[in-house]
Order: structure tokens, then sequence, then C-alpha cells
């Protein structure tokens, strides 16, 4: 077996292992210059501005600035510019908080004065989150230890504008569920006039602990607490203030609607206002309502509602337009997700985008030429393209990207609607990027242009073939499948089947990364191995609303004979091998190999789950109730899509791996299918890893480890190879 880069490849199962079929590109996100005619990097230690048409580069913050003046910043992680351009605030020596790096220390370059000094000076090290400038650049404002705190520049003064940040009172960011479920994570903004904050307190005093216990790194265990609300407990209180820096008071508003019964998952100012503007979900997240409140008085009024048989997802962000009186909203209220421009008292809506397609998302708002840029793919639901349509809605949509480039696009758009920094990739082609200047679609050099590096490429010989399927019962699923290298069609394979599952993440899409198999430590295309994914029902495709939403309490069963439905169909075509099937997956996917090979025994020969939920009543309540119901009402669905239910029926091959410090899907999934499997006397296979969280790749060798574990369990039960018919 061949195991060179498999740590490179374990890195990326973190994205392409339980969340889809993403491939990591590692491509920094632009920092603009204010005109949009350039853009910051950091190059060779120091912070750079680069010309598009010229590409000259100018020094804005030398090496010498960063690291010559007795202050050591250490890795620089990320940078921001201050409005005027006089300053830049750097991040560094960052540590993970959950899964990403965002507490860490902060300097200020001054580049009037070449000074270089730190922010927050004084607190522990590596403490500080989401540093950012005031809008006149003088100040900056953070959170440490779960207060939040403003650094005057010019007097070199500091003041806290919390004080009652503990543990469990957490001011500026957000507890475990909201920053894994919501995305939520710099949980404080500055008000355009830089006189005040508005920021979420989140109360999670009442949010039991969930105690991981670790046995590896004392000879006395202990347990690591994780406050962590199970399906059916209550969330935590959430509530947003407006602090005056002067005087650091805080006023709460007073949005209807119990603190601890809706979550608030986005909040921003509305430019140039002393106004806030924010989304409630109720606790089951069908209803959504846009408040707007007045900083001044706390008053709060209702603008904007929805409500949905299923559930409504939290808004990406607000796009603002006619000098902050309309923004831009995504709804799926006429069964597809098309964008809406709104009035800021909600009485006026226009629909922007109008047909049978969603939206994927918007990318850019171009009022000087009365454009909307966004990404949508109308004809087919793996792909990703670029469109624009007068924001002033009723005309017809244009196709920005050049049809010739079939695949999977995005574009960075600069803030005046001028150049683009535009990446391709496909399943048969590796990201590719070109400057473009998007008024012209040109691109801005035909050496560096897409076309051009395109003719670089060398095409591979075994491609990933994409196809659809009907199930018996009616629906058409879309699929990627790879053959193996030297395909003979009379001979038999054995298939392998890659699912997720879930609303989380799509696993079929047209791009670089389908059709592989990271954890494999070999070459599965030169074993012998056929490769499969299907989209199931209720994944987030662009296949609209009722795609999306029937898996709506049905998750382990719907999605679940979707995949079987499927697989009876593929294993009926005479180049599979009806007697090595297998199927894998992580998470979403752990839980859905193993509904699949319980559920399914007569299809499903061998499966490996990893990190899978056994139990959805023991799953977090922000992401299961959203897509499962209330539990408080019935929680019938609950347990008739938990593997654990039907843990009776294995028959064949299951290798089942978990980390034992998860902190997303707790070991205690494990523990409990283990319990069902022993009960009814089920052989199996178990690796757990100790101290090892959800993508189980702490510790030295674990990468390795895991990849090995896997590829030999599938190459002993489910044997590679072509076979004789």
């Amino acid at each position: 077996m061949n195991f060179r880069n498999i740590t490179f490849k374990l890195v990326l199962i973190v994205l392409i292992g339980f969340y889809g079929n993403a491939f990591a590109q590692n491509k920094p996100e632009l920092k603009w210059t204010k005109d949009g005619n350039g853009y910051y990097q950091m190059i060779n230690g120091e912070l750079a501005s680069i010309s598009i048409l010229e590409n000259d580069r100018k020094t804005i913050v030398s090496r010498e600035l960063l690291y010559n003046n007795g202050t050591n910043p250490g890795r620089i992680t990320d940078f921001q510019i201050s409005e005027d351009g006089t300053k830049v605030l750097f991040y560094t020596n960052s540590k993970k908080v959950w899964r990403y790096e965002t507490r860490g220390d902060y300097f200020v370059a001054d580049l009037k004065a070449n000074t270089f000094t730190q922010v927050g000076k004084g607190k522990p090290a590596s403490s500080l989150m989401f540093a950012k400038f005031s809008p006149d650049g003088n100040k900056v404002a953070y959170v440490s230890q779960h207060n939040l705190y403003v650094d005057d520049l010019q007097t070199k003064s500091s003041k806290s504008l919390t004080t009652d940040g503990t543990d469990r009172i957490i001011n500026g960011t957000f507890d475990w569920v909201y920053e894994e479920e919501f995305d939520c994570r710099d949980g404080f903004r500055w008000s355009p006039d830089g006189q005040s904050i508005a920021y979420w307190q989140i109360d999670a005093r009442k949010i039991k602990n969930f105690l991981m216990i670790n046995n590896t790194d004392s000879i006395y265990a202990f347990t690591i607490p994780v406050e962590y609300p199970k399906v059916g407990q209550d969330p935590s209180s959430c509530k947003v203030g407006i602090v005056n820096i002067a005087s650091a008071q805080t006023k709460w508003l007073n949005i209807p609607g119990d603190q601890v019964q809706n979550y608030i998952p986005r909040m921003d100012w509305i430019p140039k206002s002393n106004e806030v503007i924010l989304q409630q979900l109720n606790r089951e997240q069908n209803v959504s309502k846009l408040y707007v409140a007045n900083a001044t008085t706390a008053a709060v009024d209702n603008i904007y509602s929805e409500t949905d048989k299923a559930w409504i997802d939290a808004a990406k962000d607000w796009q603002w337009i006619n000098e902050g009186k309309e923004f831009i909203w995504l709804s799926e209220k006429d069964g597809w997700r098309h964008a809406y421009r709104i009035s800021k008292d909600g009485k006026k809506q226009t629909l922007i985008t109008k047909g049978n397609f969603d939206v994927i998302e918007n990318s850019i708002i171009d009022e000087k030429n009365n454009l909307l840029y966004y990404m949508a793919s109308p004809l087919n639901a793996t792909q990703k393209y670029l469109f624009k349509i007068k924001l002033s809605g009723g005309g017809k949509p244009e196709m920005v990207t050049p049809s010739i480039l079939p695949g999977t696009h995005t574009y960075e758009i600069s803030p005046n609607a001028v150049f683009a920094r535009h990446t391709y990739t496909s399943a048969l082609v590796p990201p590719i990027t070109e400057w473009m200047r998007l008024t012209t679609l040109n691109p801005l050099t035909m050496a560096g242009s897409i076309t051009n590096q395109l003719g670089r490429i060398k095409p591979p010989k075994n491609k990933v073939e994409f196809f659809k399927i009907k199930t018996e019962d009616g629906i058409e699923l879309d699929g990627w499948m790879k053959k193996p290298d030297n395909f003979d069609q009379t001979k038999k394979y054995p298939v392998v089947f890659y699912v997720y599952g879930e609303p989380a993440a799509q696993t079929v899409t047209d791009t670089y990364g389908a059709g592989r198999n990271w954890l494999y430590a070999g070459d599965m295309p030169k074993d012998g191995y056929v490769y499969i994914s299907i989209e199931n029902r209720g994944a987030p495709a662009p296949k609209g609303r009722e795609w999306r939403k029937s898996i709506y309490k049905n998750i382990g069963v719907l999605n679940i004979r979707d995949q079987a439905m499927a697989a009876k169909k593929i294993i009926e075509w005479p180049f599979i091998d009806k007697d090595r099937v297998a199927v894998w997956g992580w998470s979403g996917g752990g839980s859905s190999t193993l509904n699949l090979m319980f559920q399914y025994p007569e299809i499903y020969k061998t499966g490996i789950a990893i990190a899978a939920v056994g139990n959805q009543l023991t799953y977090d309540n922000i992401y299961q109730e959203r897509y499962m119901g209330s539990p408080l009402v019935t929680k019938e669905a609950y347990i008739k899509g938990s593997p654990v239910t039907y843990a009776k029926n294995l028959n064949g091959n299951l290798l089942y791996i978990h980390g034992t410090a998860d902190d997303n899907v707790h070991y205690q999934n494990a523990e409990m299918l283990i319990n069902e499997l022993i009960k009814n006397r089920k052989v199996f296979q178990m690796m757990s890893y100790p101290n090892r969280t959800h993508s189980i790749n702490e510790g030295e060798g674990t990468s390795e480890h895991l990849s090995l574990t896997y590829t030999r369990f599938l190459q002993q039960y489910c044997p590679a190879g072509g076979k004789s018919k």
C-alpha cells in the first residue's frame, strides 16, 4: 500500500469526509483595497498591496516594522485595514476554539506614526477574539474571556465594556451549539458612528455539561465538560444589547418572545443609521421574524415574517441598497430559493429572480449598474455558475460564466464590481484561477486565463462519470462513479458507496475530488473497485424547497430508502458484483452507513461507519430539532430514524470507528450502539481512538492508522478486483 500523502489526505477528511465533496483549495480570502482596483496580501513577512491591472506591488507594512522593533508578533494568521487606510490590525498566535482558530493575539501597525503595538496588553496570551477597528480607526474592540473590551489607540487606554462574563455568561461570542449549528462566532458589531457596539449575550448557566473522559493524559482519568444542549433540552438564553463606549452601560433590546425558546442567529447594524436589524427563529426553527430595533430607545418593530411546514435557515447576511432603505433577502416561500428586495419597514417586497430554479447564494450588488450577481445552476444541480439580473426585478437572468466551462465556479468580486478572481474546477480539472474584468467578462491576460491553463492540464485516462438513476419510487437521483482502471465490461467488480445523506452537505458535485476516496491507503481504481456516491433527497442541492425539505422528520428513513433503492438498481448492472457491496461515511454519513447496513442487509454486505450518531436523541437540539421536529411533542421520528433501533438486523461485516473525545458526536453513541449489537449477539469490529475529536486527526500516527484500518478492513471483507461473470 502507498502511504505517501496520507496525512494530507486525512486533513481533507475534515472537509470531505462528513461535509460533502468540497475540495480544500487553501486559497485565502481576498482583502480588497477600498477602491476595488487591488488587494492586500502577506508576502515574505510583509504586507503589500497589489494593483490588479498593473500588477504593481507596494509595501504597506514592512518586515522591519513587524519583526525588528522589539515586539515579536509570532505567526500572522489574518489582518484587516482600517477604513481610512492608516492602520493595520494583525491577528497572530491563533488557537482553536472547538473547530476553528478564533482566539489569539492582536497588534496594530500605525502607518503614520510607524509604530507597532499590542492590543489588549496584559490579557492572557492568545485570549483575544474577533478584534476589529472602530469606523474611525482610533479604537479596537475585542472579546477576552467572555467580556468585551475596547482599547483607545490615541490615549493608549483600555476599558472593559462588560464585566459579568464567566464560563457560562458569554458576551460577544457564543456557546458550543450556536457556533456549531448557526455558524455564530463573532458576536459583536460596531455602530456606524463608532459610539456604541451591539453584541450578543448567551446565558448558558442552565445548560448541562456533557462529560468527556480523558484516560490518556494522566494516571488518574479526568473529565472534560462541554456545555451541550441535547435534543429536548432547553437552549441557552440569548439577548442582544447595545453598549455605549463612553459610559460602558448596556441597553438590552426589547425583542418579543421568550429568550430561551427563541434563537437569534443573525444581527447587524443598518448602514448609516442608529438601528439594528436581527433575525429571530423560534425553537422549532419554522418561524422566522426580522426585527428592526432603535438603539437609543431599544424599541423593536417586526418588519417581516415567514413560516414553513419544515424549517427556515438562518440567513447569510443583509445586503443593503438604496442608501439603507432596502435590503436583499433570500427566501424559499414560493418553493424555490429566490432573491427579494425588501424595504426597511417590510411594506414593499419585490421578487428579483423568478422561475423554477434556486439561487445558491448572492455574490455582489452592482447598484450603479442596477445588477445583482448570484450563483445558480438551473439545469444541473451538481454544478455552479455566475448569473446577473436587473436589481429592479422583472428582467431575464444572464449567465456570466462561459458555457464552455462545465463544472463549478466561484467568483471573488471587487467592491466596485469591476474585477473578480474567478476559480474553476470540475471532477476532471483541479482548481485553476484567473483574474478577470467582470464588466467585459474577459480575463485580464490570455497567458493567465483559464482557457490557456486548461490547455496545459492533462486529462485523466479514467474519468469520473456522472449519471442519473430513477428508483422504483419514481425519484431521480444524481450520482457519480469512478470505474476501475483497465475496466473490463466482461467482469464483475466490487462497489463501494460513499454516503453522507443529511441536510448539511452534498456529496455529488462536479468538483475536483469527486470519485476520490481520500481515506483509502492506496489506489482504488488501480486495485479494482467501482466507487459511487448518490445524492438523496434532503441534501442541500439546488433542486427546490420540496427536494431539500422532504426529509423533515424523516432523517434515517427517507434518505436511507433513496440510497438503498438507487443501490438496488445499481447492483443489477452487469459489471457490479452484488456479493461485494460496501458503504462508508463519516458523521451523518456514518449514521447513514449504519442505517443502510441495518435496514437493508440484503443489499449492503460491508460497512465502515465513522463518528456516527447512533441515537438521534443524543445529538444537539439546534440541528436535530430543526430537521426532526420537537421531541417534546413526540419522539417517534427520532426513534424511527436512529441506527440503534435496527442494530438487531446486522448481517454483514461492520467496522465502527469513533474518537472518545468527540465533542460533536459523543462517544456515548458508540457505546449505545455497541450495547444493542451485543444484546442481539451481532459480531462486528470496533476501533476507538483515545482522546481524539470528531476529525480523528490528533496525535502522532493517527491519520495513517485510520487510513490503514479502513483500507485493510475494506480489502478483507470486500475484496478488490474483477471476477469473471
